[in-house]
């Protein structure tokens, strides 16, 4: 998705606003996260200040080594810059040193499209070849989203691992095109090799409400206390808090218009039913009276 930016703000005043802000903690800070990590806007924006976050985000989550590995977001917004939501870049694309193709995104609202939005990302990702290379060259497209809801009710999981394969025999068709799904509300049902590479503790890390909560998860782990001093300075910063307020806005809406379109369709439904419980009742007491004249007619 294409981002058109109307810069409202002087960029250089921003950096200036943003260097009063670098040399704040988030050790010493109490009480409520107004923007957490949930906030797509700050998501991407500690993803795009700090790349040794990034890199280790998505070591932990393709269980790859970080020694040696390099990582750069090819469409990245430019931070301070006034943006319409309708325009602003949803998914994070990364280029990792060895070629491999990240797709990444924070949803919080369930738009019941997931499955073909991800596929959909991921499959514009895949199509890197220039023309006539040989596709064997193709280069590996991971798609990974953090959702805050559960994606299939029926089995609940916390991270879950789609690729193609063949539906009688299993056999993988090819490992270059994966979908990488992070329930955020499934935590609790995070695996020992989940909490072994660190991805229950990521998510914890973008759940946490307060900077008391936050510094408990982060113990004893320096990427994550970089992710937390991120998050700080992005709250602490006026024109990046406003940026964080639309999108929080932007999500309010989105929520609240699913909720609504979900209660009309629940009525519609409701009153379909009720029209259709009418019309065999109706149909059963015109069978009836028939039943009944034959019977009229019978005994004259």
């Amino acid at each position: 998705m294409k981002c058109r930016f109307t810069t409202q703000r002087d960029f250089p005043k921003y950096m200036k606003r943003k260097m009063n802000t670098t040399n704040k903690t988030y050790e010493t800070a109490t009480g409520r996260i107004e923007y957490p990590m949930t906030n797509d806007f700050v998501f991407r924006a500690i993803l795009q200040r700090n790349k040794q976050v990034l890199i280790a985000l998505i070591c932990s989550l393709l269980h790859l080594p970080e020694k040696g590995v390099d990582a750069e977001i090819t469409n990245p917004i430019e931070l301070g810059a006034a943006f319409s939501n309708k325009d602003f870049i949803l998914d994070i694309r990364v280029r990792l040193s060895n070629g491999r193709l990240i797709d990444l995104e924070m949803q919080i609202a369930n738009e019941h499209n997931w499955p073909e939005r991800s596929i959909s990302y991921a499959a514009r990702s895949f199509d890197n070849l220039n023309s006539g290379e040989n596709y064997v060259n193709v280069m590996p497209v991971h798609s990974i989203g953090f959702l805050d809801f559960t994606l299939f009710s029926e089995e609940p999981e916390f991270y879950a691992t789609y690729q193609i394969q063949n539906v009688k025999t299993g056999k993988l068709y090819s490992s270059k095109f994966s979908i990488h799904v992070v329930d955020l509300s499934q935590i609790e049902l995070a695996t020992e090799e989940d909490r072994a590479y660190g991805i229950e503790r990521w998510a914890s890390l973008f759940k946490a409400t307060t900077w008391e909560d936050l510094r408990m998860i982060s113990k004893d782990n320096s990427v994550l206390q970089q992710a937390s001093n991120e998050l700080y300075t992005i709250n602490a910063d006026e024109i990046l808090r406003q940026q964080a307020r639309a999108r929080a806005d932007a999500e309010f809406w989105e929520r609240h218009t699913q909720a609504q379109l979900q209660k009309q369709a629940a009525i519609i439904q409701e009153q379909e039913e009720a029209l259709q419980q009418k019309d065999e009742t109706i149909a059963m007491q015109a069978e009836l009276i028939r039943k009944l004249q034959d019977q009229v007619a019978g005994d004259l």
